[in-house]
């Protein structure tokens, strides 16, 4: 059988054990086959294969299957479509200059893939889905997990900052959300200086420090304002 094959027909079977756990009555081949776009006989044969993998299927044909109480899918089960939508967003860290997110993403990928059974397994070493393109550097005197943990904490930052024109400015910030670009990393904050969002390129700034001042509560508030200023400088028709 071809890898592709493997990897379909174990999707399927995740997706059996799905339907069954869900269902309430007995569920008959017909009415799985109907909803997987396969044939009865395809789903008689999967069936048996998962039985003989230990899954507790009772019931048979014309009556119907169901899933006896208890049993439960490991925690780590994706369909194929989910496991390459993984694949690609680890790949997709790699060009960020987060390095903890770097190796964190390293660490997710040997996670899943000792946990998922071995035709899954697959997505992950057919080495077949890529995220091409300008990998972005280190974010160099800023630590970009630190401010991660800012806007999680909802805590002030420091920072020494120069804008375009290369002055020099202290500013204490809100920091709401951080944008990756393929070249820097801009961190999105209500800035206390300008009483305004402004966006903070992470190569333009010098240091940042934490300062244990915090700003509960007005994360999701300030995130609104932002997203609210899309809208207000978004082009109008016909503009």
């Amino acid at each position: 059988m071809a890898s592709g094959e493997k990897m379909r027909k174990a999707s399927r079977l995740f997706e059996i054990i799905q339907i069954l756990r869900l269902a309430r009555q007995p569920v008959t081949a017909a009415m799985i086959a109907e909803q997987l776009e396969v044939t009865v006989r395809s789903i008689y044969r999967d069936i048996a294969a998962l039985q003989a993998m230990r899954v507790p299927i009772e019931g048979g044909r014309g009556i119907g299957y169901i899933l006896r109480p208890g049993f439960d899918l490991p925690p780590l089960m994706f369909s194929i479509e989910e496991m390459e939508a993984i694949v690609l967003s680890l790949a997709l860290l790699e060009r960020t200059g987060d390095d903890e997110l770097k190796r964190a993403a390293k660490r997710v990928s040997a996670k899943i893939a000792g946990a998922v059974p071995p035709p899954l397994r697959q997505a992950f070493e057919a080495n077949a889905l890529h995220a091409w393109g300008f990998a972005a550097p280190s974010a160099g005197a800023i630590d970009l997990a630190l401010v991660r943990r800012a806007i999680r904490d909802e805590e002030k930052l420091d920072l020494s900052y120069r804008d375009e024109m290369g002055r020099a400015s202290e500013r204490l910030i809100r920091p709401i959300a951080l944008i990756y670009y393929a070249e820097t990393a801009n961190i999105v904050a209500w800035c206390e200086l300008r009483q305004a969002i402004r966006n903070f390129r992470s190569d333009r700034i010098g240091d940042c420090r934490p300062t244990g001042l915090r700003f509960k509560g007005e994360g999701d508030r300030l995130r609104q304002v932002w997203v609210s200023g899309w809208e207000i400088n978004a082009p109008t028709a016909g503009a």
